[in-house]
């Protein structure tokens, strides 16, 4: 990566952390359940940040369903991943579209593939393929205890640990969310998001 890039991906991160995604344009259609994180196009990183949410009512949300099950790293072996890195690899991939089983920026990525592609290569940690895998590795956190970089995972389609996402921060989170989406950012505190909310993880000390 040149340095001028990762120059630039710093001062994002940091202003993201700094401000909360308002300072951002992110543009994303209101329905009854779910509302725009922001819905102006000023910001300092307006090109990069814009995207487009699916026109769906409400979220639905399906994690991947192939046969690749990787077991849990040992927690002893892992440090305390530095948020900054997780949150601009996060916000590198905003915009990629929704593929059930994707895993990679070219195919697409479901949930579960975000998190495991954004650990992988921002922090260089192997996370299980799956949601439920996913939420048995770390420690729990409370939600009034998140920091950018923890894990948050939802019960959709009726089902425990089924969605996962990267915290930012301001009570936003990155996430993979549905079939005709992209990669976006959305506000906990919506009421769907809220009612779903399944639990934290912290991934290392």
């Amino acid at each position: 990566m040149r340095p001028t890039l990762i120059a630039a991906s710093a001062v994002f991160a940091a202003t993201f952390l700094a401000f909360g995604p308002a300072c951002f344009a992110s543009e994303v259609d209101p329905s009854p359940d779910t509302a725009p994180v922001a819905s102006t196009t000023r910001g300092l990183f307006s090109s990069w940040f814009a995207t487009k949410a699916p026109k769906t009512e409400i979220p639905v949300v399906v994690d991947h369903e192939d046969d690749e099950a990787d077991a849990p790293p040992p927690l002893a072996a892992l440090g305390r991943p530095r948020a900054s890195e997780l949150v601009v690899g996060a916000l590198g991939l905003l915009g990629i579209a929704y593929r059930l089983g994707g895993n990679s920026p070219t195919s697409g990525f479901d949930c579960s593939g975000l998190v495991r592609y954004v650990f992988q290569t921002a922090v260089g940690l192997d996370l299980p393929r799956r949601a439920e895998e996913i939420s048995r590795v770390g420690q729990k956190v409370d939600r009034d205890e998140l920091k950018p970089g923890d894990l948050v995972f939802y019960r959709t389609l009726r089902k425990t640990f089924s969605h996962v996402g990267i915290y930012l921060g301001n009570n936003r989170f990155i996430h993979a969310p549905s079939s005709g989406g992209a990669v976006r950012v959305d506000d906990m505190t919506q009421s769907y998001w809220t009612a779903r909310f399944n639990g934290a993880r912290r991934i290392g000390s």
